[in-house]
């Protein structure tokens, strides 16, 4: 028949198709590259942003260090002793000190950033510097006012393999704090490669090009400018005279358009530029354009095969069958019951799969109600059973600590532990949730190592480096604070310090947390026996007490993660452990409904 369902849907199909695909292929070049260029502005803007965030926090962390050695009482007496022409062997003692204070800096900092100290006549904590008012870095702070000079080589740093490396710095007089008088320079170098990764992110075409300069143009990193000169001198005349601190410069140059994007940073006369051409720019919107309309085409084909193929006894059961499985979605079993009866179909296969879905129905509601919510409660009940293993234990060693320092008179002391204990037992009572952003898990094993270094002092030291963008990944609470415990345990157990490495990073598809120490290690029974565990929950639950700070953590992670949890176990008798909890990521989506962000 002419207007038969399968006609009509051809036609319908047709018109509705066609009209677009056609209105599609005018349009679209112009409108698709409007939207790309609005898109890209924002989207470098944003990635700007970040950078310039992140060069703020390295400078301010340098300045931090910079000021730091300067009201050093070391620095102020080595400066002093030099003016007032003391002894050479008192003056040597205390740059040795000095020298021990500046590597632990270095030490302890994350960023890998160096400290020299560098008086007018050159003499320095690593060497004599006799050309030091030749150097381009040191001409640039005291002729340009440059706190912030370029990337360069320096031979007077710590190590061989550091002078290797180029390096940006921060410059700051050296004065003796009592008299005001000039003395030399502090510079704080951090490495130019942690500048130049971040800028390398910064991508907005196939060839676009990134600079980070200073207003008179001259690149603060490594590497050539490729940018033609013409652009590049008419870019900076526009920005320097300009108050605005972010924006687009549009410059022409041998037929080609530039669109160059500026941003002014907080740090010295810092300047970055993103430079890309609007061929290059819009080279991939023209070739997403081209495979966009031979999607189009194409389903515009498929549609038009499937218009003919359906009929008025497939999809109006469809249809209906759709809406009982919306009330399925909703976990209604019994409204889809009710809906189903009005489900109707002469089609022998549509009939057959409305039947068994209608069993289905039955099955799934069965199943729910006689295994999956006893399952639930078994789970949530074993769950909550490890859980409760670790307050009690926890609280009675911070409550031990607290009184062992009341005893000393240790009043700030006490206060400090009092407020993060107060921390840690806001996040442990929070029960809308034992899913959270790793972040707040971070956040809660610092306020423990805070308590362990306090009550320790100068036997313990603890190390922790978190890649930032670990910070947001959900997981469960507590699965840090019951390995450090056991990692400080047993580094007491037969020495008088402790040395704890807490390392969260992501390697490979797994979320990888591990925990280090440099104690007496475990016994290879004990790594067997825990390496051999069929079921971590049920052993858990039976424990009497041995290792059960590792066995809840690793019970509560199966519990939660099942197949998606591995962890790895290292040690040596008497030279330590390490133990790598590895979460794969893959699942990270199914977790996310348990943060609790309120």
């Amino acid at each position: 028949m002419l207007f038969s369902l399968r006609n009509r849907l051809l036609l319908i199909f047709t018109c509705l198709l066609t009209i677009p695909f056609i209105i599609l292929s005018l349009i679209i070049p112009s409108f698709f590259t409007s939207v790309i260029r609005e898109q890209t502005q924002e989207l470098t803007i944003e990635m700007m942003d970040q950078f310039s965030l992140y060069v703020d926090s390295i400078s301010t962390q340098a300045e931090d260090l910079g000021k730091q050695v300067l009201v050093d009482q070391t620095t102020q007496e080595w400066i002093r002793l030099n003016r007032q022409g003391a002894e050479k062997k008192e003056i040597d003692a205390l740059m040795n000190q000095l020298k021990q204070g500046l590597s632990s800096i270095m030490i302890n900092n994350s960023n890998a950033m160096s400290i020299s100290v560098l008086l007018d006549d050159g003499t320095g904590t690593w060497g004599v510097h006799s050309s030091l008012h030749e150097t381009d870095w040191y001409q640039d702070f005291t002729q340009h006012n440059r706190d912030y000079v370029k990337s360069h080589l320096d031979p007077f740093q710590q190590s061989h393999e550091m002078q290797q490396k180029k390096i940006n710095s921060y410059i700051l007089p050296l004065i003796d704090t009592n008299t005001m008088i000039a003395a030399g320079v502090i510079k704080v170098n951090f490495p130019s490669a942690l500048l130049e990764t971040a800028l390398n992110k910064i991508t907005i075409g196939q060839n676009e090009h990134t600079y980070l300069l200073n207003q008179q143009g001259e690149n603060i990193l490594s590497g050539k400018i490729k940018t033609p000169n013409s652009i590049l001198k008419q870019s900076l005349k526009q920005i320097n005279t300009s108050d605005d601190q972010e924006g687009l410069i549009e410059a022409s140059y041998q037929k080609e358009k530039y669109l160059v994007f500026f941003q002014k940073l907080p740090v010295g006369d810092w300047i970055l530029i993103s430079e890309v051409t609007e061929s290059d720019l819009f080279a991939r919107a023209n070739h997403l354009q081209r495979n966009l309309l031979l999607t189009s085409a194409v389903l515009f084909f498929f549609t038009i095969l499937a218009s003919v193929i359906l009929s008025n006894n497939i999809t109006s059961p469809l249809g209906k069958l759709a809406k009982a499985l919306v009330f399925i979605e909703r976990g209604d079993f019994s409204g889809a019951k009710r809906f189903m009866p009005q489900i109707k179909s002469r089609n022998n296969e549509v009939d057959y799969l409305i039947n068994v879905t209608e069993h289905t129905i039955d099955q799934l509601q069965n199943l729910i109600e006689t295994q999956y919510e006893a399952n639930l409660r078994r789970k949530d009940a074993e769950y909550k059973a490890l859980l409760l293993q670790i307050n009690p234990h926890f609280l009675n060693n911070t409550l031990e600590i607290i009184g062992s320092l009341a005893l000393q008179g240790k009043n700030k002391e006490v206060m400090n532990v009092s407020i993060y204990l107060g921390k840690m037992l806001r996040y442990s009572l929070n029960t809308k949730s034992n899913i959270v952003p790793l972040g707040e898990e971070v956040n809660y094993i610092k306020s423990y190592t805070n308590i362990l270094k306090l009550r320790y002092e100068d036997t313990i030291t603890i190390q922790m480096n978190v890649e930032p963008d670990t910070i947001t990944i959900p997981v469960i609470k507590f699965i840090l604070q019951p390995l450090v415990e056991n990692a400080v345990k047993y580094s007491f157990s037969e020495k008088t310090f402790a040395d704890i490495f807490i390392k969260i990073e992501v390697v490979g598809s797994h979320l990888s947390l591990s925990v280090a120490d440099k104690g007496m290690g475990m016994s290879e029974e004990i790594i067997s026996d825990l390496l051999s565990q069929a079921d971590e929950t049920l052993h858990v639950l039976e424990s009497k007490g041995n290792s059960i700070g590792l066995r809840n953590v690793l019970g509560r992670l199966k519990l939660t993660y099942g197949d998606d949890f591995s962890y790895q176990i290292e040690s040596t008798k008497n030279e330590g452990t390490m133990i790598t909890l590895l979460i794969d990521l893959k699942r990270g989506d199914r977790q996310n409904e348990g943060i609790n962000h309120g």
